[in-house]
């Protein structure tokens, strides 16, 4: 009997054993399918998702959502939606979006800073903005700058007043040709040329006469010691084209090369640039200098304080300051001041020139040059200060 107990418990322990064997299975089956379907369910979500995100691309791609994540600008379409009495719909992206910048103008027009004409006006992106740059730096710079005055004055001889019917004309070229290598080294070359002409029926002896005559070069090389200070070698060189005549009187006062004046400097020269760049020139501080200066007529030598010699050489120091001042848009004032010492006499020479444009072809001109040579025969004033002045109107042409 007990022997039967015991196989049948052993028999009841087997068979409870079993039971968990299979349910512990099936659960095991069942946690599996749970977990695949999941995964199942989740692959499902993510290909949803990247065809959403595939079809967000191509849409932001043609750039119709442009308009929403750009900086805010007033665009003329949604304002001709709304104000027009039959507006033209029908791409529903595109009036979502005119809709919802129409709701930022009237909402927040603070934010709004800028306007599609502005952009249109500003163009597009260069075709050949990223294209390889093959060419080499230029460090040559050339200017022109040339003017042309004519001056009629008609008086009949019956004029209350009297006067003279007279012309006047006055040519002025400026050429420069400048190197800056953008580092250390400055070459600076400029050629003026000014000659001016009147007549004069009361003068019986001279038909036209000079009134405004120059031919100047100057050449100077520079080597940068600091940011606007550079070691500076200058060399200056001018006479005039024609002879000058004074009313009614035959005698030669100054022709080509009588005088040519010669200057060599070495110094410092301070480039000026302030007011926002409305302000630049330069400031040639030359301590030391040699100037020869020649005379061809032998009968000038007395007047210029050359008795007997027709060269004549010299040691002294010198100052040449160039300055230009963009006074107004239309304003601008061009000054040239030219300070030389031999010890035994002094030459200051300074030129001011206001030109008005009146037009980009058409400049009013107002010249001032006053001028004091000791070397020179003193006037009956007792003085040596000599002033010249001039006032036109004319062609001018730059670039």
């Amino acid at each position: 009997m007990r022997k039967r107990n015991i196989i049948l418990l052993l028999i009841g322990l087997l068979m409870t054993q079993i039971a968990t064997a299979q349910n512990s299975r099936q659960n095991t089956q069942k946690v599996l399918k749970n977990y695949t379907d999941s995964l199942t369910i989740l692959r499902q979500q993510l290909d949803a998702a990247l065809q959403k995100n595939d079809s967000l691309q191509k849409e932001l791609s043609d750039g119709r959502y442009y308009r929403l994540f750009a900086p805010p600008t007033f665009y003329h379409s949604g304002a001709n939606k709304s104000l027009s009495l039959s507006p033209e719909m029908g791409d529903e992206v595109m009036d979502a979006i005119d809709k919802a910048m129409m709701n930022i103008y009237l909402r927040r027009p603070d934010l709004v800073r800028n306007t599609e004409t502005r952009l249109q006006n500003t163009g597009s992106v260069r075709e050949d903005v990223n294209q390889e740059v093959k060419t080499k730096p230029n460090f040559w710079q050339f200017k022109f700058d040339g003017s042309l005055q004519v001056i009629q004055n008609y008086v009949s001889d019956n004029w209350y007043k009297g006067g003279e019917s007279n012309y006047s004309g006055l040519g002025i070229v400026t050429l420069e040709l400048n190197y800056n290598d953008k580092d250390r080294y400055t070459w600076e070359n400029k050629l003026e040329m000014k000659l001016g002409f009147l007549t004069s029926p009361s003068d019986t002896v001279h038909k036209v006469k000079a009134t405004n005559d120059l031919l100047r070069f100057t050449t100077k090389l520079g080597l940068q010691a600091s940011k606007k200070w550079y070691y500076s070698l200058q060399l200056l060189a001018y006479t005039q084209f024609a002879k000058s005549f004074k009313a009614n009187d035959p005698f030669v006062y100054s022709a080509f090369m009588s005088p040519f004046d010669l200057n060599i400097g070495l110094g410092m020269e301070y480039k000026l640039k302030a007011l926002n760049g409305k302000l630049t020139g330069t400031l040639n501080f030359l301590p030391l200098a040699y100037n020869f200066r020649y005379m061809s007529r032998s009968e000038l030598l007395y007047f210029y304080g050359m008795e007997g010699k027709h060269a004549l050489h010299e040691l002294g120091a010198q100052f040449t300051g160039d300055i230009k001042w963009m006074l107004t848009d239309n304003l601008m004032w061009k000054s040239r001041l030219y300070a030389y010492t031999a010890y035994h006499r002094s030459l200051i020479e300074w030129e001011n020139q206001f030109e008005f444009k009146v037009t980009k072809y058409i400049s009013a001109n107002l010249f001032l040059y006053p001028r004091f040579d000791d070397s020179e025969i003193i006037d009956d004033d007792g003085t040596y200060w000599q002033f010249l002045e001039y006032c036109s109107l004319g062609l001018s042409y730059s670039f």
